[in-house]
């Protein structure tokens, strides 16, 4: 594992085990950061299911059916597009975030899920639908998505591009950004801030420890936000 794998491997998992992402995207709004949540129709296959990883952006976009032989374009006649190319480019412990299309089909599944995983990729964020959950629970990988939906995207949808910036709702999404999810929501975390908000959110994070043993003892409400800052 390369210094930079190691330092993100170990960056990760205490964002994991330590933070929820209320707590970081609490810190992200007194940044300045003020949309950064996916919507909010965006969960975990699992509900329990935390995910945290670098972005990797694809590009999807609705077609109707076969290219044919008088289409132009250079992925007319290419099933899936650019698809596999960009499953095939996922790193260690980036997360696949597909967005583009339409809501008629499914962005991602099992068989890719076996490929992620062997990848030792961190996950799927689809601003779409998932299917093939079974085998996808039993992997253990990964996936946010807005349900379940088992119809194919093969003549309905193709990846054009991948690596590429890319915005969900208003929400910009780069390659490299920080995608932290959980059972609340999935939020993006700008590369050049990542390390300062999560210090600041593990920092939020102890502070409203010691609210809640204060409250538990009897300390009212307005009391705490005066006393800590927080509530």
């Amino acid at each position: 594992m390369t210094d930079t794998l190691a330092e993100d491997a170990s960056f990760f998992q205490s964002i994991k085990q330590e933070l929820a992402t209320a707590q970081v995207g609490d810190v992200l709004d007194v940044m300045g950061y003020r949309h950064q949540f996916l919507p909010y129709g965006i969960t975990p296959m699992q509900p329990h299911t935390k995910l945290v990883g670098r972005a990797m952006p694809a590009l999807e976009a609705d077609i109707f059916g076969e290219g044919g032989s008088d289409a132009k374009g250079p992925l007319s006649n290419r099933p899936f597009g650019l698809m596999m190319e960009a499953l095939d480019d996922l790193k260690e412990n980036e997360v696949y975030v597909a967005t583009g299309g339409s809501f008629q089909y499914a962005l991602w599944g099992g068989l890719m899920s076996t490929r992620a995983t062997h990848l030792k990729a961190a996950g799927a964020v689809l601003n779409g639908y998932a299917r093939d959950a079974s085998e996808i629970e039993a992997l253990g990988f990964a996936v946010f998505s807005r349900g379940l939906y088992a119809q194919d995207q093969g003549v309905r949808g193709k990846v054009i591009d991948w690596r590429c910036t890319v915005e969900i709702e208003g929400v910009r999404v780069r390659p490299g950004d920080v995608v932290f999810g959980d059972r609340e929501g999935v939020l993006i975390i700008p590369h050049e801030v990542e390390r300062d908000a999560i210090e600041k959110a593990l920092a939020k994070a102890n502070t409203e420890n010691k609210v809640a043993d204060a409250i538990k003892e009897g300390m009212s409400a307005c009391e705490a936000l005066s006393t800590f800052g927080v509530f």
